[in-house]
């Protein structure tokens, strides 16, 4: 099967599922359910990919496969503990009441759809990994891939864990997180996430789809401008006391050693 056949094929059953999820995010009056499946869509649509090309399990395929996996699932979970008992997330609850009678509708094409679209486009080098050129083993830029992918799964997954158990600790309340990764990085599980996606394509890369690279340019870009650092520190600023010495000493996005804050004296 073709590239293009292979991605329209996955992006029909995307579009199928984001419905079906939307009609029980009616049901539910939660449309923040749609964040639980992010992780786990990325997952179903290289498996299905997988099975639909019927390729040669090669180990370039099964690395691709695991590491994969391993991130949705681990994200898909980590979002389900994270929100359980907690009713619908802030931002989808705003735009639920401003939208009013018309969120039914709205939901679908403001939320649904266009992660849906979002999914579709990013997972491209999930499946150009599965038409791409055969190797006998695994290259360079395979293992350069993989690598990476540690790297950031540890961020991600470290950053989760020790701001969950930060929150979890009633001592802690009303208190900033700025130890551990968080103090290396305002934003190590976003960081994380981030390199994950340039280990898959480097992964893709080796397999000839070095065109793919628009895909974690785009996920980066989502995670730094638009869905994550930006948005997350507009309510971070005005609500987390001494954030802004926060922010003057701990860079952003990519890690690196803690700077000295500026005296204000």
């Amino acid at each position: 099967m073709s590239f293009a056949a292979l991605w329209l094929a996955v992006g029909a059953i995307i579009l199928v599922l984001m419905i079906l999820l939307w009609l029980a995010s009616l049901a539910l009056r939660d449309a923040s359910i749609v964040d639980i499946f992010w992780g786990t869509g990325f997952v179903i649509a290289f498996w299905t990919a997988l099975l639909l090309s019927g390729p040669d399990l090669t180990g370039r395929l099964w690395l691709l496969g695991a590491i994969v996996s391993a991130w949705g699932l681990r994200l898909s979970l980590h979002i389900l503990r994270r929100n359980a008992g907690k009713g619908e997330d802030s931002r989808y609850a705003a735009w639920r009441n401003e939208a009013g009678r018309s969120w039914w509708w709205k939901s679908l094409l403001r939320v649904f759809l266009l992660q849906g679209m979002l999914m579709w486009i990013i997972a491209v080098p999930l499946i150009a990994t599965q038409t791409g050129r055969v190797a006998g083993s695994l290259t360079c830029l395979d293992y350069a891939g993989a690598g990476l992918w540690l790297i950031g799964f540890i961020f991600e997954a470290g950053g989760d864990l020790q701001l969950t158990r930060f929150k979890h600790d009633p001592n802690n309340k009303g208190k900033l997180l700025a130890s551990g990764l968080w103090s290396i990085s305002r934003h190590p599980n976003y960081f994380g996430d981030a390199a994950q996606w340039w280990g898959f394509y480097l992964i893709a890369a080796a397999s000839g789809a070095l065109w793919t690279i628009f895909s974690p340019a785009l996920m980066m870009y989502l995670l730094m401008r638009v869905s994550g650092v930006v948005m997350l520190e507009k309510s971070l600023k005005n609500t987390k006391p001494g954030y802004a010495e926060y922010i003057e000493r701990t860079p952003a996005f990519f890690p690196w050693f803690p700077r000295t804050a500026t005296n204000r004296s």
